[in-house]
């Protein structure tokens, strides 16, 4: 049904494309790759083709003009038919039993590629560079504005390719046995963090917070109220103003790093309890006062006596 040609030993065959979930047996993992499926038939052909290795392909839908590269996994699809990875078909904008050229290609080997995550779910990632180094094993060729699959922690993400270096007229490199640097873009959705706006003071909990209001105290330090801090409202009065002590979540975690506090003059704050000592007369007379006793009388003077 579908011919061959060669054209300057190239290979170039028409198939209809399904996604690999479509065949027998557990596919799952040859969805988070960059190879395809495709028929004995096409094995022994190539072989009688002065290609190069590895064995590269052109698929091609020529109703929407999509276009990628991927690498071979398997020649067990069935005559007539080719299998990819579902966001291959997703790039290509085709639906499973769509006709696509596939041709022998040769790329040059990539030295650099810039990527793009869709989504901020990916700086969850604790180590990024290695999850993607291990992921690109699977891949054979990468091409500028696909959008790949990886499957980390049974959790999928998206990968954008932005570019590729060398720039070739197929945007399309070799990654296999290549030293390949690779820049990473921020993800889709990903907001940088506004460095004007003023961070909460943190807070502390106890009793002496509680007591003097610290809470109250710090915040007013870090917001100013119709232009007057803190500091002048308190030089503009003769009398320190009573603080009411707020109310205070006793589950909120303690911060060493707290604010410096501007306290009224008769006011202290050591950051715990404060419980006073006994007078220091009163102190002395029952620390060294006694009366004398001893734990056994000497029986041995009563004698001698």
């Amino acid at each position: 049904m579908w011919s061959f040609q060669s054209q300057n030993d190239k290979f170039q065959q028409y198939y209809r494309c399904y996604p690999v979930s479509a065949m027998k047996g557990d596919k799952k993992a040859a969805n988070f790759g960059g190879k395809i499926y495709i028929p004995q038939s096409a094995l022994h052909k190539l072989t009688t083709l002065h290609i190069s290795y590895p064995m590269l392909f052109e698929i091609r839908n020529e109703e929407s003009h999509g276009c990628t590269h991927a690498g071979v996994l398997e020649f067990t699809a069935e005559e007539g038919r080719v299998y990819l990875p579902e966001w291959m078909l997703a790039n290509l904008k085709i639906k499973a039993g769509g006709l696509v050229r596939i041709s022998s290609v040769s790329l040059e080997l990539g030295t650099f590629v810039k990527i793009q995550p869709q989504s901020v779910d990916f700086l969850d990632i604790s180590d990024p560079k290695s999850v993607l180094e291990t992921s690109l094993r699977n891949f054979t060729t990468l091409t500028v504005d696909d959008v790949f699959q990886i499957l980390y922690n049974n959790k999928v993400y998206d990968i954008k390719v932005l570019e590729v270096k060398p720039e070739t007229r197929s945007k399309s490199i070799c990654v296999v046995e290549t030293d390949l640097e690779v820049d990473f873009a921020a993800p889709v959705g990903y907001v940088e963090p506004s460095g004007d706006k003023p961070s909460a003071p943190p807070k502390l909990a106890g009793h002496m917070a509680e007591a003097i209001g610290y809470n109250n105290l710090a915040g007013a330090q870090s917001v100013k109220a119709g232009g007057h801090s803190l500091r002048e409202s308190k030089a503009s009065s003769t009398e320190p103003t009573p603080v009411t002590p707020p109310v205070v979540d006793s589950s909120i975690y303690q911060n060493r790093d707290a604010p410096a506090l501007e306290l009224a003059s008769n006011q202290l704050f050591f950051g715990f309890p404060l419980v006073p000592l006994e007078d220091e007369e009163e102190a002395g007379e029952s620390i060294f006062k006694g009366e004398g006793f001893t734990l056994r009388k000497s029986k041995k003077r009563k004698d001698i006596s």
